[in-house]
């Protein structure tokens, strides 16, 4: 069951939806520890009181914000649940606007909402509204002792719940040098048939993070290799391509759409697809003991040592 991150009720005129708030992703990032190489101990870090130099817990922690240069005011729980007890249990819709209208980057992080038994009629109410009427809903809500702009967008049978940026949080471009001289227009048309040539149905499955699948080979690799130094080294990295000319523009778009043209769209999706397909991700389950069997005859065990620091390990991704 999906761990619960919010409770609250979705505000919706006169309609109160009693919900729940569930993580909609989640990280492929691979996690690294330290490891102190002369000794094979976990590397951590520690709370330190900058003025005795002494290691603190948790319990003597608080929250502090400087109101003046060296003087600060601190914050419980109860301080913020107090300054708005009613925002910090309610998504509040605030309107409805067409999707299209709200440019890419405004979203941030997606979340699912979960009706409870008491909810379920007006969830779906609301769900199939905003469905039929081809908008969402702007919202706002706190998480984290922060209240957020969301949007409210029906994702199948479920309500998703997408965390947006404030406009005061996008920084406008900074001060580059950008070309002012418009596209000629019939290099604008050429252009123009290559998107067409190009466009295809949006299919998130056929993308992979091809990096990811490539470190995890070397790392099989590593293991496989009883902690050895002795692997093949990496192909040179490919020299990114020179800029081209301005007057090499039209050139390029052309010998573009000609060589769609000599290509046929039907045969270039499904070549398209076969490059794309997923590499084989190695095995974890089966070959992971596996090598890590052998591996273990070759690389020093680490002791009671990590064990008694693993929970001071730090992840880096």
């Amino acid at each position: 069951m999906a761990r619960t991150l919010w409770k609250g009720a979705i505000s919706f005129g006169l309609v109160h939806i009693p919900v729940a708030v569930h993580a909609a992703i989640r990280s492929a990032r691979l996690d690294f520890d330290w490891i102190d190489k002369r000794d094979d101990a976990p590397v951590g870090y520690q709370r330190i009181n900058k003025r005795t130099g002494k290691v603190i817990t948790a319990e003597h922690i608080v929250r502090g914000y400087e109101y003046e240069k060296g003087d600060y005011v601190y914050l419980s729980d109860d301080d913020f649940r107090r300054a708005d007890d009613v925002a910090t249990q309610t998504i509040s819709i605030l309107g409805f606007v067409r999707a299209a209208e709200v440019p890419l980057y405004f979203y941030d992080t997606s979340y699912y909402l979960e009706p409870d038994k008491r909810g379920g009629p007006g969830y779906v109410l609301l769900r199939d509204a905003l469905l039929k009427s081809g908008r969402l809903a702007l919202a706002q809500v706190v998480l984290h002792t922060r209240q957020h702009l969301a949007a409210l967008l029906p994702q199948g049978d479920a309500l998703m719940m997408v965390t947006m940026r404030y406009a005061d949080e996008i920084r406008d471009a900074p001060d580059m040098e950008l070309p002012s001289k418009r596209a000629a227009a019939r290099e604008t048309d050429m252009a123009l048939r290559l998107i067409d040539d190009m466009s295809l149905q949006w299919d998130p499955e056929q993308y992979r993070d091809a990096y990811r699948e490539d470190l995890l080979a070397v790392i099989e690799s590593k293991v496989k290799a009883g902690k050895t130094h002795s692997l093949s080294q990496a192909d040179e990295p490919a020299a990114p391509p020179r800029s081209a000319k301005v007057l090499d523009l039209m050139a390029m778009l052309k010998q573009s759409i000609d060589q769609g043209k000599r290509t046929p769209a039907a045969a270039r999706k499904t070549a398209t697809k076969a490059t794309t397909a997923p590499r084989k991700t190695p095995k974890k389950a089966a070959k992971k003991t596996a090598s890590k069997t052998a591996a273990a005859k070759t690389v020093k065990k680490a002791t009671a040592r990590k064990t008694a620091t693993r929970s001071t390990r730090r992840k880096v991704a």
